[in-house]
Parts: structure tokens; sequence; C-alpha cells
């Protein structure tokens, strides 16, 4: 299995990259640093300086309709936040 599932592509993931030079992925929950850090320079070519690693946890929501208390769960994940070197950039729709 991959240690890098997907980039996020969100409003604040593309002003991070755009001001800080840092990408936000889903990667495995067991990858540590090293691993994130060997992986992204391998795929795409740069040099990383940093990784920032955090687990998302899932949130709860409930909701009332005709039929009773309706209840869901969204997925937790692990996101990592990797700083790479000044001039070089991660170019994310390409394989789109």
């Amino acid at each position: 299995m991959s240690i890098l599932i997907k980039p996020i592509i969100t409003e604040k993931a593309t002003n991070e990259s755009e001001l800080r030079n840092a990408f936000s992925f889903v990667v495995d929950r067991n990858a540590n640093k090293i691993q994130i850090k060997e992986t992204v320079e391998s795929k795409y070519g740069v040099t990383v300086e940093g990784v920032r690693t955090l687990n998302v946890l899932p949130k709860i929501k409930a909701r009332y309709t005709k039929t009773g208390m309706v209840t869901g769960k969204t997925s937790a994940y692990k996101k990592a936040i990797v700083k790479v070197a000044e001039g070089e950039t991660i170019d994310l729709y390409s394989n789109l």
C-alpha cells in the first residue's frame, strides 16, 4: 500500500502552498515522518525541508428527521504537511 493516499486540495491548503511552500497530503496512518519525506522526494523529485503530521479525529453529527434521529460519522485520517525547499514546487494538478 502506498504511503501517500491523496493530496489535500482545499482553500486553506492552497493558500499554505502558495505562501509558505507547504503541501498537505492524506497519508497512511502507520507512516512516520521519515517514510513520508522519502516518498515525497522520490515521487515528486523535490527536496523536503520538514514534515509535520497530525491525526484528524472523526466528527460525529446527529439530526432529527421525520423517521427519528439520524447519526453519522466522518472517517479519521492522518494528515502530513510537507515543507518543500525554496524555489521548488509540487504540481498537484498534473495527474488529474
